[in-house]
C-alpha cells in the first residue's frame, strides 16, 4: 500500500499543474477584451477629420459666386447697372487726384464705414517715397487704384505718343508700388480720345467718366456745401457714378456723404463686382 501511494504522487502532481494552467488562462482572456475595446474607441474618433474636406466645399462655392460680376457699366452714361437680381439701389464712389492731400484720411474714413471706392491716381503725386507709401497703404486697405494720367493733361491736346506715355507710365508705376495694374482709367476733364480709349482698353482698363460731381466748383468748397449737394442733388439715382477729389473739404465731408446716401437707401458698390474688372 505504501508503494501505491508513492506511485500516485507524481500523477497527482501533473493533475494539479494542469488545473493551475487552466486557471491562469481565464484572466488573460478577460484582460484582452478591454484592451480591444480601448483600441477601437480612437478609431471612431478619427472619423471626424475625414469629414473636414467636405465641410470646406461650401466655402469654395461662395468664392465662385462672389467672383461672378453683379454689375456692368453703361458705356454711354457710365452709370452702374445690375446684372440679374443684384441690388439696383447702389452708387459708385470715385476719388480723383490721389494721393494729393487727404487721400489716406479718406481711405481710412471709408474703411471704417465699410464703403468701397476707387482712388484715381496722378503719376506726379507718387514721385516720392512718402507718397508711394501712402498709395501702397490705400491699396493694402482693399481699395482699387485707378489711372488718372501722369500729369493731369488734356489728352485731346497731346500727340498719340504723349497720350501713351501719360497713361502707361502711371500703370507701370502703380504696378511697381502695389503689385497690381490699374483696372479703371479716367481721363482728366473727361477728355478722352479714340486713341486714349484704345490704349486704356489694351492695358486691361475700363474707361469711365462720371454721373455728377461738384467739389471742384468754388460754390461747393466747404464741408457743409459739398455734403449737401452730393446727397441731395436731383442727379442722384440708381447706379450714379459719383465724382469726388482728394480735397480738404471733401475729406471732411466724406463720412456725412456716405451716411447721407445710406439714409436714402443707397449702398456703395464694390468695384470688383463690375463686369470686366475681375480676372
Amino acid at each position: 500500500m505504501i508503494y501505491l501511494k508513492k506511485g500516485l504522487f507524481p500523477i497527482m502532481t501533473v493533475i494539479l499543474l494542469v488545473l493551475a494552467g487552466c486557471s491562469d488562462e481565464e484572466p488573460a482572456q478577460q484582460v484582452t477584451e478591454p484592451e480591444t475595446r480601448e483600441t477601437e474607441e480612437p478609431d471612431t474618433v478619427e472619423v471626424v477629420p475625414a469629414d473636414r474636406p467636405a465641410a470646406e466645399e461650401p466655402d469654395e462655392k461662395v468664392k465662385e459666386d462672389v467672383s461672378e460680376p453683379l454689375y456692368e457699366m453703361n458705356p454711354n452714361t457710365f452709370s452702374i447697372e445690375p446684372i440679374g437680381e443684384a441690388d439696383p439701389q447702389v452708387v459708385l464712389l470715385t476719388i480723383d487726384d490721389a494721393p494729393d492731400k487727404r487721400a489716406l484720411d479718406m481711405a481710412k474714413t471709408l474703411k471704417e464705414l465699410e464703403a468701397s471706392a476707387i482712388f484715381f491716381v496722378n503719376g506726379h503725386f507718387i514721385d516720392t517715397e512718402e507718397k508711394q507709401g501712402v498709395l501702397k497703404e490705400i491699396h493694402e486697405m482693399g481699395f482699387l487704384i485707378g489711372n488718372h494720367t501722369q500729369t493731369h493733361a488734356n489728352l485731346k491736346e497731346l500727340s498719340e505718343e504723349e497720350q501713351r506715355q501719360e497713361i502707361l507710365t502711371v500703370s507701370d508705376t502703380v504696378e511697381e508700388i502695389t503689385g497690381e495694374r490699374p483696372r479703371f482709367f479716367r481721363a482728366p476733364f473727361g477728355a478722352n480720345t479714340e486713341f486714349s480709349k484704345r490704349i486704356a482698353e489694351e492695358d486691361g482698363m475700363l474707361v469711365m467718366n462720371w454721373s455728377y460731381g461738384y467739389d471742384f466748383e468754388k460754390a461747393y468748397m466747404t464741408r457743409e456745401k459739398i455734403a449737401e449737394i452730393m446727397v441731395n442733388t436731383e442727379l442722384l439715382r440708381n447706379g450714379s457714378n459719383l465724382l469726388m477729389h482728394d480735397r480738404e473739404w471733401t475729406a471732411d465731408a466724406l463720412e456725412e456723404i456716405v451716411l447721407g446716401l445710406r439714409e436714402k437707401g443707397y449702398e456703395m458698390v464694390d468695384p470688383l463686382t463690375i463686369k470686366g474688372v475681375s480676372d
